[in-house]
């Protein structure tokens, strides 16, 4: 057996550590080139190339799009303002405007992007999406991670080297040979592409492979009623942020997503409507503490039963899709664009009984009625309070 001196090993190792780094440095670098999930990209011909239907990492992406857009109105929230809150509306005309609601997000989620926003330029107004099962601080998009998220004025300095640490992963490396080989997958555009509002041809081709809108009910109940929240410690980060944005001069509109009626039906008979009772009066006073002191904050409650979430299902031999809503869980632009205009100017004169504004003064009357109103849905759709009835009992005996 050969015996080796001590400067054979040395320089043994020495080459074998240039050629590791050398090989590590031209991974970085060609992951970072191509970017396949586009975490650094804004305004450059990579945002509007077609994408696979699910989108990776987009946080990432949209913290950096943040960082150097700058808008003026931002939207926070989940999925659900993802796709349902147009960024092109009426309301808003003239002003910029990105969509930063995250597919899966809990309200700690949406508190790091509106954290993150207040940061790097503060917008002069949130529009941010919340939902009873979804306001926790336990994390929802997996993906997210909180490193992306600015903590100081370095941060797109910061940001770089956080970049070119996350192209020397391997699912990275494989992607970015797909999409050079044009096997990627190219079915809709990031919604980068949209100034972060979901293409909704992403989202036809997702509810088409669940086997369409009818196929999709169950499963978005049964992932709803999972939901922890609402929770004491997410209403107090809440709380903070909130009053963060307000020190910061932003004008502050939340609002309770309008999901169908079917889901409020689900939280009733998972034993949640007391604790979402109490939440929502928490938030009234919340809100109104805030505009006592000054602040432009209002929190509108879309939720419930009322003239657009209580539309039908589609049946057997009729259409398929349906007016207001992808599924139950998730409903259109042209709900969000009801949103934006009840949010920003007012009563929506078509739909009166679509958004009552929570304030300590009107609480009460507005959760009187959507027990009425609950009352009224299992009379007048009793096909459906079955069915979400059958649903809560097979969940709760597993």
């Amino acid at each position: 057996m050969a015996n080796y001196s001590a400067a054979h090993w040395r320089r043994y190792l020495a080459l074998f550590g240039l050629t590791s780094a050398g090989v590590i440095a031209a991974v970085a670098a060609f992951n970072y080139q191509v970017d396949p999930y586009l975490i650094h990209q804004w305004d450059t011909p990579q945002v509007q190339q077609l994408r696979p239907g699910r989108e990776k990492l987009a946080a990432w992406g949209k913290t950096y799009a943040l960082a150097r857009y700058r808008p003026q109105v931002l939207y926070a929230g989940n999925s659900r303002t993802e796709l349902g809150v147009p960024t092109v509306a009426t309301p808003l005309t003239g002003r910029t405007v990105f969509n930063g609601g995250l597919a899966g997000a809990s309200l700690g989620d949406s508190l790091a992007m509106v954290s993150h926003a207040l940061q790097v330029g503060p917008p002069a107004t949130v529009i941010w999406g919340i939902d009873a099962p979804t306001f926790t601080l336990d994390v929802g998009n997996t993906e997210f991670d909180r490193a992306v998220v600015a903590t100081d004025r370095w941060y797109l300095w910061r940001r770089k080297l956080i970049d070119l640490k996350r192209a020397v992963t391997a699912d990275m490396t494989l992607d970015s040979i797909r999409l050079q080989r044009g096997t990627f997958g190219a079915v809709c555009h990031s919604s980068l592409a949209l100034y972060g509002q979901r293409d909704a041809v992403c989202v036809r081709d997702r509810i088409d492979g669940w086997g369409g809108t009818r196929r999709a009910v169950i499963p978005r109940i049964r992932e709803f009623i999972r939901g922890p929240g609402p929770t004491s410690d997410a209403l107090a980060e809440f709380d903070k942020v909130v009053g963060h944005a307000c020190r910061a001069g932003v004008q502050v509109r939340a609002y309770i997503n309008p999901t169908h009626a079917m889901m409020a039906d689900a939280l009733y008979r998972n034993g949640k409507w007391p604790a979402v009772e109490q939440w929502q009066r928490q938030l009234a006073d919340m809100f109104q503490r805030y505009r006592d002191s000054g602040c432009d904050a209002r929190i509108v409650d879309f939720s419930g039963f009322n003239s657009i979430t209580m539309e039908p299902l589609p049946h057997a031999g009729g259409p398929e899709t349906m007016t207001w809503y992808w599924e139950t869980s998730h409903y259109r632009t042209n709900v969000g664009a009801l949103i934006l205009a009840r949010l920003l100017e007012g009563e929506v004169a078509a739909y009166p009984d679509f958004g009552v504004e929570l304030a300590p003064q009107t609480v009460a009357l507005h959760q009187a009625r959507q027990r009425a109103g609950l009352e009224r849905y299992h009379a007048e759709h009793a096909l459906q309070a079955r069915m979400v009835l059958d649903l809560v009992k097979a969940s709760a005996a597993r």
